[in-house]
């Protein structure tokens, strides 16, 4: 069923379009939650939160891009659930891996509370991220939004890992290079 189709059915109120977002978006939403939980229920429950999820953001809002609405619900709602999970401790999983090597590149949350600042660096790091090579770009998107493991980037690209490791860490350089560019990143 085409995206357009299962958006009018949640307008519609029409329970066939959380039947239809599982048929179509199941996987690809299971796929994101289990790659930040590494748990096969947490994962289950994240993508019946992320219909739920849709199923109250329609209406009002009328998503162009229905996958990318689904993962980023689903990636929202895994991280709130790895956050609850993990609040006493650091360490030991992907996310914490992935989220640790990003760490260095972007400011700390103290000088980043405020809403403006936050939406600042998200402008920032989106402009970075589109200015990237095709396959740099996606390969950092896969690493840092998707949080896929190393090892599945490169069977996923046909990469060594010394490769995908080496571009990941001269990205997050041109990252932290850029962000200092920009004034949205201080040393100090």
């Amino acid at each position: 069923m085409e995206d357009e189709h299962i958006v009018d059915l949640y307008w519609e109120r029409s329970e066939k379009a959380i039947t239809e977002t599982a048929s179509k978006y199941g996987k690809y939403c299971y796929s994101i939650a289990y790659n930040i939980l590494a748990d096969h229920d947490d994962a289950e429950e994240c993508v019946s939160d992320t219909y739920l999820g849709a199923w109250n953001s329609m209406p009002p809002h009328r998503p162009m891009i229905l996958s990318t609405f689904l993962g980023k619900i689903t990636r929202r709602t895994a991280i709130k659930r790895w956050q609850s999970q993990h609040a006493a401790k650091r360490g030991g999983g992907k996310i914490s891996i992935a989220l640790e090597e990003l760490e260095e590149c972007i400011p700390s949350n103290q000088s980043v509370e405020q809403e403006m600042e936050a939406a600042e660096l998200r402008k920032v790091v989106n402009e970075f991220v589109l200015s990237l090579p095709r396959t740099e770009r996606n390969v950092f998107i896969c690493r840092y939004w998707y949080l896929d493991g190393i090892s599945d980037i490169c069977q996923q690209f046909g990469f060594s890992q010394s490769k995908v490791k080496s571009m990941l860490q001269r990205t997050r350089k041109k990252l932290q290079i850029y962000l200092k560019k920009e004034g949205v990143y201080d040393e100090n």
